[in-house]
Order: C-alpha cells, then sequence, then structure tokens
C-alpha cells in the first residue's frame, strides 16, 4: 500500500521561503504523478504543484508559477519530493498535502484533487504579512 508523508511546514513572514517534503512508500509502477494541493479556511482545496517522476514533467497553478518548484528525489528506496516556496505571501496560508496516483492523465487533470489516490494527513503553513 502507498503511503505519503509530509514534513517541513511552518511559519515565516511575507517574503521568505520554506522547504516541504513528500516522502511516498510502497511505490510499485514506474512513474507516479506526485501532487503538492493547499486548503485555506473557508476554501476548496486546489492543485499548487504537480510532478510525474519518472519524466520530470512538472506543472504549476499560476498563482505560484515563478515562486515555487517541484523536483523529486527517486534514486532511494522512498520517493522524495519536495515543494520549495519562496517569495511567499500571506495568501499561501493553509494546509499542505502530498498525494501520489499512478495514472496518467491530461494536462488539465495534473492539478484535480479528484485525480489522486493515495493521500497524506497534510502540514501547516502560515505566512504572516
Amino acid at each position: 500500500q502507498v503511503q505519503v508523508v509530509e514534513s517541513g511546514g511552518g511559519s515565516v513572514q511575507a517574503g521568505g521561503s520554506l522547504r516541504l517534503s513528500c516522502a511516498a512508500s510502497g511505490i510499485t509502477y514506474t512513474t507516479y504523478r506526485i501532487g503538492w494541493f493547499r486548503q485555506a479556511p473557508g476554501k476548496e482545496r486546489e492543485g499548487v504543484a504537480a510532478i510525474y517522476t519518472a519524466s520530470g514533467t512538472t506543472y504549476y497553478a499560476d498563482s505560484v508559477k515563478d515562486r515555487f518548484a517541484i523536483s523529486r528525489d527517486n534514486t532511494k528506496n522512498t520517493l522524495y519530493v519536495y515543494l520549495q516556496m519562496d517569495s511567499l505571501k500571506p495568501e499561501d496560508t493553509g494546509i499542505y498535502f502530498c498525494a501520489a496516483d499512478p495514472r496518467i492523465v491530461p494536462i488539465k487533470s495534473v492539478l484535480l484533487s479528484s485525480e489522486y489516490k493515495f493521500w497524506g494527513q497534510g502540514t501547516q503553513v502560515t505566512v504572516s504579512s
């Protein structure tokens, strides 16, 4: 069974940086799609970034493009996916979730939460002004 665990959340001032980590174990397919999502209080969960682990192809929401970077390290027994977040804004505040899925989907679906099967518990990110 695939397990996904996030870490690295915390509190930071606007303009600062954080790096989130996602550890995915139990991966059995050659490629997985790993996505980062966030949910602010009272708002729907939104896709932030995603990566296909074999090709390294990345996707970003417009709201984080040029500020966030997703990367992966699949050289170890456990797959690690990172989300480097720079130039953070108060509106980036929320619970950040990592999710995994073995399927290849159309580009328009890459950041849809409904297209991910395995989810972590989330890590809190708070950006103060």
